[in-house]
């Protein structure tokens, strides 16, 4: 029997499983490991797994490949590369203050902020500029636009307003009042809506003021989660780009605070901290 070595690290409650891809034994397919080892009852259970394998250095120092708990591949996650690059520092595998992290979405860019303790960081990360025509969300329209604001969808009994983005990941917000509905079942039912052709995360948002929201996440591929880092930072950029708040917001979710400051030049950069849960070995 064969084991694969993991550490499992989370960002305000939305948990990872960190894994070398050269750990991996050959003849195991990342969606079968990463539905086994994210199952809450029967694995370690997370919210995904973060593979890492080095590179060159010549464009990027890390890939890191994001699976969710179905199985499915994720573009990106805000909170899952975070957890990744943690477990480079805290492993001893990279040295210096930044990292180039490669991802189905592009580069992106870390630096190490804050060590609190061994185990727990704070990073800064430029995560790429935000896309909004409709065909880079992606939404299905009959004619491309530009933006996709305040689109009518009804779901079941319920007919939402929603506005898209795409920040490495497809994200969908529905402006609310408050959170006394049944969100998890509108966004259960709007993930996999056929308005969304690659499904999307589904972020339900409150906005405090100016400089604050709230926020409830129906992660695609995930189902609920306490933060994300692609819902934190599209619900944060769709609140300025229709005018709601500044361009630097606090995003509050139910695991904790995640700060997104959308720049001048068109770059998203996000504050968020990861911190280890436990190290493990999982039997094959």
């Amino acid at each position: 029997m064969s084991s694969i070595k993991f550490a499992k690290f989370h960002g305000f409650g939305n948990d990872y499983i960190v894994i070398a891809r050269e750990s991996i034994p050959d003849g195991i397919e990342l969606p079968d490991l990463a539905r086994n080892i994210c199952d809450r009852h029967l694995g370690a259970g997370a919210d995904g797994i973060a593979v890492l394998q080095k590179l060159d250095g010549e464009r990027a120092d890390y890939f890191c490949e994001i699976v969710n708990p179905d199985g499915s591949i994720a573009g990106f996650s805000g909170n899952g590369t975070r957890c990744a690059v943690a477990q480079l520092y805290y492993s001893g595998s990279w040295p210096y203050p930044s990292l180039r992290l490669e991802t189905r979405s592009g580069i992106k860019n870390y630096t190490l902020i804050e060590r609190e303790s061994e185990g727990h960081y704070w990073f800064d990360a430029e995560i790429g500029k935000p896309r909004f025509a409709s065909d880079e969300v992606p939404v299905a329209a009959a004619v491309r636009t530009e933006a996709v604001v305040d689109l009518p969808v009804e779901v079941g009994d319920g007919h939402f307003l929603i506005s898209g983005v795409n920040v490495g990941n497809p994200v969908a917000c529905v402006f609310v009042d408050d959170f006394d509905f049944d969100w998890r079942r509108y966004g259960r039912e709007m993930e996999s809506h056929p308005i969304f052709p690659a499904k999307a995360n589904i972020v339900f948002v409150k906005v405090l003021d100016r400089d604050n929201i709230e926020i409830r996440i129906w992660e695609r591929g995930a189902g609920e989660t306490a933060a994300s880092g692609t819902a934190a930072s599209g619900s944060a950029v769709l609140s300025a780009f229709t005018g709601r708040t500044d361009r630097t917001v606090s995003v509050v979710a139910p695991g904790g605070t995640t700060e997104v400051h959308w720049r001048d030049d068109d770059e998203i950069l996000i504050t968020g901290r990861a911190d280890i849960a436990y190290i493990g070995e999982w039997m094959q």
